[in-house]
């Protein structure tokens, strides 16, 4: 039938036909929270926001004590923001994999998609999650256990991957104009594969056309603006976009990985964050020989580990991993 037709093919996330109708082609599956028997780290799903749905995954170490708190870690998936969630298999096993490494409360958040919830709601969605983590802080509103009794407001950090690291960027830069930050301390950003775009194109991005031109038609469905690749939503660096000196944190760990077209796109995020008047400390890790978010899609792989292991380093007190 006609109605049925692609319009538009964004490979590998979702097709949108004729009809105005989507179809996501990945990240639909989910699973349960609950304990997980191979990382003996406990989980469960909670409301943050009735009126929008806004939720999040909580994760906790089972031997967790209510006398030794724990790292905060607000976790933000990838998928382009238009696809994926907490319950997507894939991060409920990665989040569970870095809370017994890291040994900390992880809060990951599942924020409303694209094209139902247009940018900048997922942004919206994800600062909602961090006033309700706020809000234990002074013991308002609706309390939640395992962030009251476990976690330590002092010693938070923001991570995502993709997507989920443009989210805490933002967040970051956002949280220097509020009050939030003297409720929380953010410690440090751990970006796994940031998800950063611009018009002009550089590094790999000059050769390979044809991701480049995939990028961007991801980019110009998600956000249809008329700054298009250069929006300071995908593009920190163009003119508009807030000085990075204003990030809210004292680390930032950058993770690119060599095969990834938005590898050079980290790179130049954390060379600039160098040569900005960011007081922080800003370290890269580079993954040789893999493609953007392997470790989600293949968690098992000594690579994926490695991976875990450096961010849950950065984690507790930046001291490299014992390999």
């Amino acid at each position: 039938m006609d109605s049925k037709e692609v319009a538009l093919d964004l490979f590998p996330y979702l097709k949108v036909y004729k009809d105005g109708t989507l179809e996501r082609v990945a990240g639909v599956e989910v699973v349960p929270p609950g304990l997980d028997p191979e990382t003996n780290v406990l989980s469960k799903d909670i409301v943050i926001v009735p009126e929008t749905s806004v939720s999040a995954r909580i994760f906790r170490p089972n031997l967790a004590t209510e006398h030794q708190k724990l790292p905060l870690v607000i976790y933000f998936h990838g998928g382009a923001f238009c696809v994926a969630s907490p319950a997507f298999p894939n991060y409920h096993n990665s989040l569970n994999k870095l809370v017994a490494e890291a040994n900390v409360v992880a809060v990951s958040v599942g924020y409303r998609l694209v094209p139902e919830h247009p940018l900048p709601t997922a942004y919206e969605d994800s600062w909602s999650a961090l006033e309700w983590v706020a809000s234990h802080k002074d013991e308002e509103g609706n309390q939640e256990a395992w962030i009251k009794d476990y976690a330590k407001f002092e010693n938070v950090f923001l991570a995502g991957d993709s997507a989920g690291a443009n989210i805490a960027h933002h967040l970051a830069l956002r949280i220097k104009e509020s009050n939030l930050g003297h409720k929380l301390k953010i410690v440090g950003i751990g970006m796994i594969h940031p998800y950063f775009w611009g018009t002009n194109p550089i590094g790999s991005e000059l050769s390979d056309r044809l991701r480049k031109d995939l990028v961007d038609k991801w980019w110009l469905y998600v956000c249809p603006s008329d700054k298009g690749c250069d929006d300071p939503l995908i593009n920190p660096f163009v003119d508009g976009s807030p000085d990075l000196g204003g990030l809210a944190c004292d680390r930032i760990l950058v993770i690119v990985a060599e095969k990834d077209t938005l590898k050079d796109r980290g790179m130049l995020y954390h060379d600039e964050l160098v040569k900005s008047g960011w007081k922080g400390k800003a370290e890269i890790m580079e993954t040789q020989g893999e493609d953007h978010v392997f470790h989600i899609f293949n968690p098992e792989c000594d690579k994926a580990k490695s991976l875990i292991k450096r961010l849950a380093s950065f984690i507790n007190h930046g001291k490299d991993p014992v390999e």
